[in-house]
């Protein structure tokens, strides 16, 4: 059985791995910090790792991004897409009304993660202006601190997941201001991945290191790409933490490292003296409703 290190129980990273691995068996080893996720598999406890890197609403995840680069050596072996859909839940009888319907207006305190919190702004104003907003380490710690703190006004967004886990009511579903909110998370590990189930596309993350003060660099490297007709999903420029001005630029391309194509961008783009560290060449899958 596979061993796989995550997030704490009841987050989105959780759903999206029983998402990923179902109908398979595996050992989940949870933890609540992200340094502890990604050193788990580097040091042998756990086969992979579960790396959220990318959110419609916030856009990249630089720290998890930067751990990839700069902290630790193991590839991506496969993305997947997975909604992050957020709910109000509580232990609903403490905000009941006169007519036993739940009035947000009671509600002293809202806990969850410091990036779901911005993410149901719209609904927090409308609904409970009053509430006190307090951001804790995950969705499923909220729901944690929540379910220890009874009768004392408190509620928490956070999964489905974590309202089953820790016995509370889902008092409100779906409060993120955005419908259209996904993930997309990575599994990284030393051992391929095979799943019984058949990818929407291959993907190559790269790492392109230009020389110092080579002008017009991006250009350059990005023509390699153009001139073969090679799709370029993403590309995002992260300091080297070498020396201020200076830059990495990762590179997704919508191709497997495998095809023809591919090798021959890689071999002209270091003939112009730039490094290129392949990340992970990978398969992609997306989350569909059923």
């Amino acid at each position: 059985m596979k061993r796989v290190a995550l997030l704490p129980e009841g987050t989105v990273s959780h759903e999206a791995l029983d998402f990923l691995f179902r109908g398979e068996s595996y050992k989940g080893i949870h933890y609540k910090l992200i340094s502890d996720v990604f050193r788990s598999t580097d040091r042998g406890d756990s086969n992979y790792s579960v790396i959220p890197v990318e959110n419609t609403i916030d856009g990249s995840v630089s720290l998890h991004m930067d751990w990839l680069i700069h902290e630790v050596d193991i590839p991506m072996q496969c993305e997947w897409v997975y909604p992050s859909i957020q709910n109000l839940i509580g232990d609903q009888s403490e905000f009941l009304n006169d007519r036993d319907e739940i009035d947000f207006t009671r509600i002293q305190k809202i806990m969850s993660h410091p990036v779901a919190i911005p993410q149901c702004l719209q609904f927090i104003r409308t609904y409970a202006p009053q509430a006190e907003l307090e951001s804790v380490g995950s969705t499923a710690e909220a729901a944690e601190i929540v379910k220890k703190n009874p009768g004392k006004g408190w509620a928490a967004i956070a999964t489905r997941l974590a309202a089953q886990k820790h016995g509370l009511d889902l008092m409100a579903e779906r409060v993120t201001d955005h419908d259209n909110n996904y993930t997309r998370f990575v599994l990284i590990g030393r051992e391929p991945i095979r799943l019984d189930r058949e990818a929407d596309h291959m993907k190559t993350s790269i790492l392109v290191t230009p020389p110092e003060d080579f002008a017009g660099a991006l250009h350059q490297v990005l023509s390699a790409f153009a001139w073969r007709k090679l799709n370029l999903s993403r590309i995002e420029s992260r300091p080297t933490k070498k020396r201020l001005g200076n830059y990495h630029f990762y590179i997704d391309v919508l191709e497997s490292v495998d095809s023809a194509l591919l090798p021959a961008a890689f071999a002209e783009i270091e003939a112009l003296g730039c490094q290129v560290r392949v990340l992970g060449s990978y398969p992609c899958y997306i989350y569909k409703e059923e």
